[in-house]
């Protein structure tokens, strides 16, 4: 069962929720939400559309009687699904009732949140930086200019003295239809450029971008403190024992496929409940691992359509709702190129607009090649946000 906020003010949204739950009444506003409650048990949710109704507010299900279980819908806002929690508690129904209750208190204290990684704490009023090093000769965008380790090094220092807050060290491209490296291979590549940009930069937050445990357990050991994991744990049942080992924060990652698979007819019902749904269960999963500093990221770029991945950057605030902080990785990527018909190398202002909407609609990291421009971004935001900053 999952609960989730939904911006159904959306035109588009609210049709697809329109057709879902047979919503033939004109009930659109342009500030309103909906709090979608998926895999919810049909007698259960009989009871819980009592309380709605009692209360005067709208609710649908899908399914018929005899159905095991259906997916639910309230429409209002967060005032009206935090009542809706007491009520549900009120009635004996408390699993149910405090997983609304926190869906809707992750919205709401979002930006109250902190991570502490390795020491260092993260407040999530603020976006942070997380600069790309791609120690590879493929990768899409810069394959092969930072494959030697020592250029490696210096664009690792480099982007740390331009005030990136963490470089991730990749050293197999996920690129559509890259193929994978060997273990060995990965090794080579990564665990020397960590072990160097440390000993020049000792304090320097280190990421490593693998879905392999041992790649990942041997950066840990030169002193890495986080593992990117693009598969979320599902590619190597070994990560989440290694990632707990070391005490290590995680970025779990959606992706539909693998990266030689995952653009061949990518197809969803509904892009941001199928995602978000699979989110939950692999940060429920990591949780009851023991592993607490978790990162989110919904995989823009990966198994998604051009279309997707901006319902995703529209949409990003719903994520808030699982309950971790978001990670948006947008920079130079091909759906940019795709919509404005450009190449790789012209995409640094499309790349900015974009991480600029992320950070507003929710990102707290930003992965990205260009650190000193997702800085302004950063930066731009923060004065939005409060402009007694300047």
């Amino acid at each position: 069962m999952t609960v989730q906020i939904v911006n159904i003010y959306y035109p588009e949204v609210f049709k697809r929720y329109s057709d879902k739950f047979k919503i033939y009444r004109d009930l659109y506003e342009k500030d309103l939400l909906g709090l979608e409650i998926r895999g919810l048990d049909f007698k259960l949710a009989q009871s819980i559309k009592k309380i709605v109704l009692v209360n005067n507010h709208i609710c649908y299900n899908t399914g018929k009687k005899g159905d095991k279980i259906c997916d639910f819908l309230v429409l209002g806002s967060l005032g009206t699904f935090k009542e809706l929690s007491k009520e549900i508690i009120s009635t004996g129904n408390e699993d149910l009732g405090f997983k609304v209750s926190q869906t809707v208190k992750n919205n709401e204290e979002y930006e109250n949140q902190t991570l502490d990684i390795a020491g260092s704490l993260f407040k999530m009023n603020k976006a942070y930086v997380l600069g790309i090093l791609n120690v590879t000769p493929d990768s899409f965008s810069d394959g092969g200019r930072y494959s030697a380790q020592n250029s490696a090094v210096q664009h690792g220092i480099k982007m740390l003295e331009e005030g990136a807050d963490i470089i991730d060290v990749g050293g197999e491209s996920t690129r559509p239809n890259a193929d994978p490296v060997s273990e060995d291979e990965e090794i080579k590549r990564v665990v020397p450029v960590i072990e160097n940009i440390l000993k020049l930069k000792p304090d320097a937050l280190i990421s490593v971008d693998t879905y392999k445990s041992k790649v990942a357990e041997l950066a840990l050991s030169a002193g890495a403190k986080i593992v990117n994991d693009i598969s979320g744990f599902a590619a190597d049942s070994l990560m989440p024992e290694t990632v707990k080992k070391f005490n290590a924060a995680v970025v779990l990652m959606h992706m539909k496929g693998n990266p030689k698979t995952m653009q061949i007819d990518p197809f969803y019902d509904e892009v941001i409940s199928e995602i978000y749904d699979q989110l939950c269960a692999k940060a429920d999963a990591a949780r009851k691992f023991g592993i607490k500093n978790i990162i989110i990221d919904p995989g823009i770029g990966f198994g998604k359509r051009v279309s997707d991945n901006y319902e995703i950057i529209k949409r990003l605030n719903e994520f808030k709702g699982i309950g971790y902080p978001i990670l948006a990785g947008v920079s130079r990527k091909s759906f940019l190129g795709k919509s404005l018909n450009i190449g790789v190398d012209e995409r640094e202002d499309s790349t900015l607009i974009t991480e600029t909407i992320a950070i507003k609609n929710g990102a707290r990291f930003i992965r990205t090649h260009q650190v000193k421009n997702t800085l302004q971004a950063v930066k731009i935001n923060g004065i939005i946000d409060n402009p007694d900053l300047i």
